[in-house]
């Protein structure tokens, strides 16, 4: 049944890919909405459940914002470290930006979609109710992940197909993530850190990169209101699912 049910959220992801594909003579607003979504996703959804998850403190701190705060400098650190070893090697670079950087962050959208799966399938070892319930959020917020997954590819320069590549495994993703609950499942302890931690990566993708480009060269009141929209698109999926 877990399975099954996650075969709507791979629907829903390829569904927010082809948006993104769609609508590229209008890139601003198409970056514009997926650096909203990505932060209401951090701010409204991926935090908060971290918190709750992860516990315990570090010194004060949260575990959970530790691992938020060591996935923004991780992704900058790696994206840094990229472009460095591009422009020594003298590659062609795609206005500043290493392609895989894009890669590499759709590749833990990638993984993110797979802890979605298993989030459906622990839930439906809980009871039939609880299944239905957790997989309603992860299709609801699905749209989005295909929506970024392939906008943060092709924006570091990445072929179409490549783009496409990563969607496709983003919404596989989430089926086999549901059926690997039929071997084992993951510590809730576990998941919270590394939601803390993800939340941290998109953070910095969505404020560093995607928002910045989307104002480059199409400084509209129609991008930010894109960027609203897709903020608050996230806060009605979380309510209506909470």
């Amino acid at each position: 049944m877990a399975v099954f049910v996650a075969l709507g959220a791979f629907l829903m992801t390829l569904a927010g890919g082809w948006t993104a594909l769609r609508v590229t003579d209008r890139r601003h607003l198409v970056l514009g909405l997926a650096g909203g979504l990505m932060l209401g996703v951090v701010g409204l959804d991926l935090l908060p459940e971290a918190l709750d998850a992860a516990g315990e403190e570090v010194f004060g701190v949260p575990a959970a914002l530790l691992l938020f705060v060591a996935g923004f400098l991780l992704a900058h650190l790696v994206e840094r470290l990229l472009a460095v070893r591009q422009a020594a090697h003298g590659a062609d670079e795609h206005n500043g930006r290493a392609p895989q950087v894009g890669l590499t962050a759709a590749a833990a959208m990638v993984g993110h979609s797979a802890m979605d799966g298993v989030a459906i399938g622990a839930a439906f070892q809980v009871g039939g109710g609880m299944g239905l319930a957790v997989a309603l959020a992860v299709i609801a917020h699905d749209f989005a992940d295909g929506f970024n997954t392939y906008t943060i590819t092709s924006l570091y320069g990445n072929a179409r197909r490549k783009a496409l590549a990563m969607l496709f495994a983003d919404a596989v993703a989430p089926v086999a993530g549901a059926a690997s609950t039929l071997l084992f499942t993951i510590p809730e302890q576990a998941l919270g850190c590394y939601l803390g931690l993800f939340g941290g990566v998109l953070l910095y993708l969505a404020a560093a990169e995607i928002l910045p480009e989307a104002h480059h060269e199409h400084p509209a009141h129609s991008t930010v209101l894109c960027t609203v929209a897709g903020v608050a698109f996230i806060w009605l999926v979380v309510g209506v699912s909470g």
